[in-house]
């Protein structure tokens, strides 16, 4: 695939380009017509996929098959059965296309104070890391991480990313979100639920280091990141694990870096060098 035919802006606002959004858009009608739901305008917050509010109760999501991340989205909410999760109502495997319960009032996480969005977290956490057999249908983490650390560059981060790896041994047991962060948990009536889920199996620690670097416009400190491993160390998490995982994931996905970042302003790379 050429540049040119990249289904990924390469700046911000970042997201889908707007050759697929219009792709999307036109499955989603097909879908709608064919489901029997309104489908109302996109919403701008999904930028990685076509996400529409389809009625009052529900929104349809169609993924890209760019995003093989999401290939499984659907199999990890229909597990998580609308417990501590969106719950899922339709599925078309082929067309890539979900229709999905509405969080209301729909919030998200990056509004809460800190405190409140660790309490947050690790609550929802606890209801989404379930057992899960690798490749039922989930992939394994193990089998994807050296491929997106060898992605990521010729850098000195990276070639210490990569030995701190060949240390760790991934569990291949439980289900975890792949992107677990503030944007990603919604406020549901009195309690919260995740959406956009990435799923794999491995282990829990693996999924923290994303609530490191986010919300968007989060500047990290080395007593912020401190503060979220002690919180779920807390909850029962390998504090040691933790941090290899927020080295590892930091690393791969902050490097090469975009458009505009350097190393002191990655946001990733910021958490990666507090904890080296």
């Amino acid at each position: 695939m050429t540049g040119d035919e990249s289904a990924w802006l390469d700046a911000a606002p970042w997201g889908i380009t707007p050759r697929v959004a219009d792709r999307l858009r036109a499955t989603a009608a097909e879908v709608a017509r064919e489901w029997g739901v309104p489908l109302s305008q996109r919403i701008v917050g999904g930028r990685f996929s076509f996400v529409a509010f389809a009625g009052d109760d529900a929104v349809l999501k169609v993924v890209p098959i760019e995003d093989d991340e999401a290939d499984h989205e659907a199999d990890a909410l229909a597990l998580l059965g609308g417990d501590g999760a969106v719950r899922l109502l339709r599925h078309d495997r082929a067309r890539r296309a979900m229709l999905i319960e509405r969080a209301r009032p729909g919030d998200d996480a990056s509004g809460l104070s800190e405190h409140e969005a660790i309490r947050v977290a690790v609550s929802a956490a606890r209801k989404l890391w379930r057992p899960a057999l690798s490749g039922d249908p989930f992939r394994w983490i193990g089998d994807l991480v050296p491929r997106w650390l060898d992605n990521a560059g010729d850098h000195y981060l990276v070639r210490q990313a990569k030995e701190i790896y060949a240390t760790m041994h991934p569990s291949d047991a439980t289900l975890v979100h792949g992107d677990f962060h503030h944007h990603n948990l919604l406020r549901h009536g009195d309690g919260w639920v995740v959406i956009d889920p990435k799923p794999m199996v491995g282990e829990p620690e693996f999924d923290v280091a994303t609530l490191l670097w986010n919300p968007i416009g989060h500047v990290p400190t080395r007593e912020g990141v401190e503060q979220w491993i002690g919180a779920f160390a807390d909850a029962g998490l390998d504090a040691n694990l933790l941090r290899k995982w927020a080295i590892v994931r930091g690393t791969y996905q902050g490097l090469p870096l975009s458009r505009g970042l350097t190393t002191e302003t990655s946001p990733q790379l910021r958490v990666v060098r507090a904890l080296l």
